[in-house]
C-alpha cells in the first residue's frame, strides 16, 4: 500500500509540474491529438474505400482501433519512466542511486516520468471504442463490461512487460535497443486491426509472441458477437492472463539484468 502511496503521489507531484507551463502543455497535447487522430482517420479512409475487411464492419474496425490505442497510450502514460527516462539512467550513471535507496527499481522508475500529453491519444481510442460500440449494435451487459476492463487492465500490463524487453537490453548494451520498438509501437500500429487479416507469420508473432491478440482482440471480438478464433466464450476471461504471464517473465528477467548491472557513469 505504501508504494501504491508513493507513485500516485509521485504521479501528482509529475503533473503539476507539466502544468507549470500551461500553453506549452496545451500545444503538445494539441499535437498528440492530432497525430492520433490522423491514425484514425486512415480507420476512417479504409472503411470508407472497402466498408470492411473479412468479416470485420466499421463499427468492429473503430472498436479494435480504440481498445488497442486506449491500452498503450494509458501504459505510455503511467510508465513512462521505462521508455523514457530508464536509457539515460543507464547511460548516466544514475541508475546506481536508485539501488541504494529502500524501494525496489522498478518502482523508482515508474515514479520517475509520466507523459500527461498522451490523454489526448486516449481520448481519441475512447472515442473509437463509443463509436465502434454503438455502429455494431453492442449490448453492454455487467460480463462485457468486466471483460473490457479485465482486458484493458491485462494490456497495460502485456505492454509494461514489452517495454521491460528494451530495460532488459539497455542494461546489458548501455544504449536502447530500436529493434524492440518493432513488437512495441510496431505491434500497436499493426494490432489495431484484426490479427486474422495477416498473413499467418505475423498472426504467430501478434497471438504467441507479443499476445496483443489473446490480451485485446479475443475479448474485443467476444464482445463484438464474432470470437476471432472461434474458440468458446470462456476463453475470452482466460486468454487476457497472458499479459499478466508476459509481464511476470520480463519482471524477472529485469530483476536478475539489474543484479549484473555494472555503473557506466562517474
Amino acid at each position: 500500500m505504501n508504494t501504491l502511496h508513493l507513485y500516485l503521489r509521485s504521479m501528482g507531484i509529475l503533473m503539476k509540474s507539466r502544468l507549470q507551463y500551461p500553453a506549452s502543455f496545451l500545444m503538445q497535447t494539441l499535437a498528440q491529438l492530432i497525430m492520433e487522430g490522423g491514425e484514425l482517420l486512415a480507420v476512417i479512409l479504409l472503411i470508407q474505400r472497402f466498408e470492411g475487411v473479412r468479416q470485420w464492419v466499421a463499427g468492429d474496425l473503430y472498436f479494435f482501433f480504440g481498445i488497442m490505442s486506449v491500452t498503450f497510450y494509458l501504459t505510455e502514460c503511467f510508465g513512462r519512466g521505462l521508455t523514457g527516462t530508464f536509457p539515460s539512467m543507464v547511460r548516466s550513471g544514475h541508475l546506481d542511486t536508485l539501488l541504494l535507496r529502500p524501494r525496489g527499481v522498478l518502482t523508482q522508475v515508474l515514479c520517475s516520468d509520466m507523459d500527461p500529453r498522451r490523454i489526448a491519444c486516449i481520448a481519441v481510442g475512447t472515442t473509437a471504442l463509443v463509436m465502434g460500440s454503438h455502429m455494431s449494435h453492442v449490448v453492454w451487459t455487467l460480463p462485457r463490461v468486466l471483460l473490457l476492463m479485465e482486458a484493458i487492465l491485462f494490456g497495460c500490463m502485456l505492454i509494461l512487460g514489452l517495454f521491460l524487453i528494451e530495460a532488459v537490453f539497455c542494461i546489458h548494451s548501455i544504449k536502447s535497443v530500436e529493434l524492440v520498438n518493432a513488437i512495441t509501437y510496431g505491434g500497436r500500429s499493426a494490432c489495431e486491426y484484426p490479427v486474422n487479416i495477416y498473413p499467418r507469420t505475423l498472426q504467430i508473432l501478434f497471438t504467441c509472441l507479443a499476445p496483443f491478440a489473446l490480451v485485446l482482440q479475443v475479448p474485443a471480438s467476444h464482445i463484438l458477437g464474432k470470437p476471432l478464433f472461434g474458440w468458446p466464450e470462456w476463453t475470452a476471461f482466460v486468454t487476457p492472463l497472458s499479459g499478466a504471464a508476459v509481464f511476470s517473465l520480463m519482471y524477472l528477467l529485469f530483476r536478475q539484468a539489474v543484479g549484473h548491472y555494472r555503473s557506466s557513469g562517474s
